[in-house]
């Protein structure tokens, strides 16, 4: 009797097939395993939700900046009034975080954060029409956001294992970053509505509650003990800390030059103007769509040792991709463009904050953390002073390209001369005592 051929080779190999793809995803996929730290997943329901929020007013302002003003240059000073605070504020807020509980020092600093939206919103409703009022409103706004960044940042070093920061970085600024592709996406629509600055502030204020519960709902998290009493001489010893490490100096100013260089939203209202019929919504939104494409698929990013030189890459592609979608004329394209800049960000933000966390001891994290709050937030908003003076004198499509050319040829030279940075590896042995 013949036996009929049987299907079991066919069916093996569809079997391995699968588990082949099933492997590459697991490698590939997002790490959530920080998410099953109950601390961490409330911290991360709380800063996404209220991060939407906090984007309807990063749209809302300058663009209400540029209604009053019709200048590019005025809204080039949103970004200058948020600077010195942030840059006073954050140093200062990262010395607190090391030497106060950093759950109390995050709460009163949010609730800070959530009146000046209130107040936004007020002067909203009574109509006072002021550039001025909006860029006080602005300063005051990112003093009390840094303090509560700088503190934030310290936190989730403490809450989840050392392992796995590099997987928690990536879900902070994976969620982070899908606020910013929906709350510019939600403002667009609003802003064009009647009262839509309203309708902003107001949904800004609201979303804003599940960042002040996530705080609520966390552990004390007093100081270590081996922090210095605060004041002026503990922000002065963060910064020597800084200043004698190559590392640490090279992750701060590679950011610098790409935000301050090639960071092209100051320029987003014009050019929507002169471009897209005012469609100002998408461009806004572009940067972060990268971003959490990039954080989805961010699996191997944490298996890189060689952190500084995927730092340095990464920050040279943003500048190649911002400076072709300054040359783009299809909105399409431009935010195609602009999205595979912010893939790129998403991988440097992730790399630059993770050297941070790990490099410096606990007793230091909160005052690195402040630096790192004044490079991340300040460098933009001196970007945006940046494009928005050079887009007056030359036009908003050479400050574009311009400062996306200039951020690729900085960084490519430091990366090359700056050779512990490109050479430091998360696996060697590094010296962190003061």
């Amino acid at each position: 009797m013949n036996t009929p051929p049987t299907d079991a080779p066919v069916q093996d190999e569809a079997v391995e097939q699968v588990r082949n793809v099933r492997s590459l995803l697991r490698r590939h996929a997002v790490d959530t395993r920080p998410i099953a730290v109950p601390a961490f997943r409330r911290l991360l329901i709380g800063q996404g939700t209220s991060f939407i929020g906090s984007m309807l007013t990063q749209v809302a302002v300058p663009v209400q900046v540029y209604e009053l003003s019709h200048s590019s240059f005025y809204v080039g000073l949103v970004g200058l009034a948020g600077l010195v605070p942030i840059v006073v504020f954050g140093l200062y807020g990262g010395a607190i975080a090391d030497a106060v509980d950093r759950r109390k020092l995050y709460l009163w600093s949010s609730l800070g954060t959530w009146a000046v939206t209130l107040a936004l919103l007020a002067q909203t409703l009574v109509g006072v029409g002021s550039v001025w009022l909006l860029l006080a409103l602005v300063a005051v706004q990112s003093g009390v956001f840094a303090i509560a960044s700088s503190a934030r940042g310290a936190i989730t070093p403490r809450i989840v294992p050392s392992d796995l920061v590099p997987s928690a970085n990536t879900l902070n600024f994976t969620v982070g970053t899908f606020g910013q592709v929906v709350g510019p996406l939600i403002a667009g629509l609003m802003l064009t509505l009647p009262d839509g600055f309203a309708y902003a502030y107001g949904a800004d204020a609201v979303l804003f509650t599940a960042a002040l519960w996530s705080v609520l709902k966390l552990p004390p998290i007093p100081p270590d003990g081996q922090g210095q009493k605060l004041g002026l001489r503990s922000v002065v010893d963060g910064l020597a800390f800084i200043a004698k490490r190559p590392i640490l100096v090279m992750s701060f100013g590679v950011d610098i030059a790409a935000m301050v260089l090639a960071m092209p939203r100051a320029l987003f209202p014009a050019v929507a103007d002169a471009r897209f019929d005012n469609n100002v919504g998408p461009l806004y939104a572009a940067i972060a769509i990268g971003a959490v494409i990039a954080g989805l698929s961010s699996g191997w990013i944490g298996r890189v040792r060689r952190q500084g030189r995927a730092l340095v890459i990464a920050i040279i592609g943003w500048g190649l991709a911002v400076a072709l979608s300054g040359l783009a004329h299809q909105l399409w394209l431009v935010v195609t463009l602009l999205a595979l800049a912010g893939a790129a960000d998403l991988v440097s933000a992730v790399y630059r904050q993770t050297i941070l966390q790990t490099y410096a001891p606990d007793e230091m994290r909160g005052r690195m953390q402040g630096v790192f709050i004044a490079v991340v937030a300040g460098g933009p908003r001196l970007g945006d002073l940046r494009a928005g003076g050079m887009a007056a004198a030359t036009g908003p499509t050479v400050s574009w390209v311009a400062g996306g050319v200039a951020c690729m040829i900085v960084v490519a030279v430091a990366g090359y001369f700056v050779r512990p940075f490109w050479k430091y590896d998360t696996h060697d042995e590094l010296e962190v005592t003061l």
